[in-house]
């Protein structure tokens, strides 16, 4: 049986890089993907993009308000007219942006279409509070697994803060996209950092949420 999985990590903790060499692992056995991300982040426009440089386009994106089933359909469809195969993955960058409705799609695709799909995301924002995303695939995924990153202390990193004009800040909305590497900053970007809990609690003065 075909699986929803959710891989997530705190920033920088490798989940483009890990979508990407999935992709490929994929490709150098033959087999074809489908390469996903919400609209919503403008941050590469259609590109997934590591931290360590490498790029890839993806084959759609998402809306806020479009039907993912559907969507699906149409690009799976393409591939088979293109390549005379089916999808063997659909693998999602950014999921934490996408709804809960658009999460039980990826799940309805895994079990109904028997195709697996794996979903890469951040849990929480910077004020410690689930996306609707994550929150649903952590309530529905058949597999979790938390890719780990470290603070700056040599902690592990498992909260988000975000820095603007240098300073962190606890009050916004929840989604401001950063440049990403090799953006052109602007000297009040939105940036973000992985912290773990003790060095979040002191930035934020034992503020959670």
């Amino acid at each position: 049986m075909a699986k929803l999985y959710f891989r997530y990590g705190a920033m920088n903790s490798g989940k483009s890089t890990s979508l990407l060499q999935a992709a490929y692992n994929y490709e150098e056995r033959g087999q074809h993907v489908l390469l996903a991300k919400p609209a919503v982040d403008t941050k590469g426009a259609s590109e997934i993009a590591s931290r360590l440089g490498v790029t890839r386009e993806v084959d759609y994106l998402i809306a806020p308000d479009v039907d993912v089933r559907v969507l699906f359909d149409a690009h799976r469809e393409r591939v088979r007219e293109e390549s005379g195969a089916d999808v063997a993955c659909l693998l999602i960058d950014e999921a934490q942006f996408l709804t809960g409705e658009q999460v039980d799609d990826l799940f309805r695709i895994a079990i109904e279409e028997r195709i697996p799909v794996i979903a890469y995301g951040i849990r929480n924002d910077f004020l410690t509070h689930a996306f609707p995303g994550s929150a649903r695939l952590l309530a529905i995924a058949h597999s979790l697994e938390e890719l780990k990153t470290i603070c700056r202390c040599g902690r592990k990193a498992v909260f988000n803060g975000r820095v603007i004009g240098g300073r962190f800040v606890f009050d916004g909305d929840q989604v401001a996209i950063d440049e990403g590497a090799g953006g052109t900053a602007a000297p009040e970007v939105t940036t973000y950092e992985s912290l773990c809990g003790a060095c979040y609690l002191e930035e934020s003065g034992g503020r959670l949420g």
